[in-house]
């Protein structure tokens, strides 16, 4: 009988998780299997896979074929190298203490590896955090530098509105004063009085010099 190392789908719509199985080659895909060796969920980050080394081990060491999902899985987590070192040991290449050296190293490194892949991705979830925070915290100053502004107009047009009420008020009260106020009669308006003509004194009478006499002693001359 072929067997195959398969993921078998589970979960809800849109958020769907995995059994990794060894069933028969010849089954449906969410038919019978023979064993669960572990579980995969690609809904977080990383994912999450857990894995019954052992028994993942034994299985391809008996010839089941692993599907392509289910051979990155077996490789992330060391059962691909260490079948790879166990078939050293078995064609006499080195020894089993070498071969779990070799194994130990492998680990370690790939300890590293994820590590520094897990530091980075933390590092740029902080600086992404980080920036929504700058986000948010502008567009929570901008939205209250609004409000501010807003308020402000506001209370200006309270402002204007009062004092175009106090004029209105101050003109109302003026012009009742206006209208309590005795009317004052108006003085008739006086003629303009005529200057008196002076009459032009009258000319004097010239009179007529008196012609005097020739002496009479210009008389007795003659």
């Amino acid at each position: 009988m072929a067997t195959r190392l398969r993921l078998q789908r589970r979960g809800r719509r849109n958020f769907p998780f995995y059994q990794i199985i060894v069933a028969d080659s010849r089954a449906p895909r969410d038919g019978k299997y023979i064993e669960r060796i572990g579980s995969y969920n690609p809904n977080t980050n990383p994912a999450t896979i857990t894995l019954d080394f052992e028994r993942a081990l034994h299985w391809l060491q008996t010839g089941a074929e692993p599907s392509d999902t289910v051979r990155n899985i077996l490789s992330r987590e060391g059962v691909l190298m260490k079948k790879h070192l166990l078939g050293g040991v078995t064609k006499g290449a080195f020894t089993e203490e070498e071969a779990n050296r070799k194994y130990d190293e492998w680990v370690a490194n790939k300890d590293k590896t994820i590590e520094s892949v897990k530091s980075a991705e933390e590092e740029k979830q902080r600086a992404e955090d980080k920036a929504r925070l700058d986000a948010e915290k502008k567009a929570n100053q901008d939205r209250a530098d609004e409000l501010a502004k807003k308020k402000a107009d506001e209370i200006a047009a309270l402002e204007a509105e009062k004092a175009e009420k106090a004029a209105a008020k101050a003109e109302k009260a003026a012009a009742e004063e206006a209208a309590k106020a005795p009317a004052v009669e108006e003085a008739p308006a006086e003629e303009p009085k005529e200057a008196p003509i002076e009459e032009a004194p009258a000319k004097e009478e010239v009179k007529d010099a008196p012609v005097e006499e020739p002496a009479k002693e210009e008389k007795k001359a003659e």
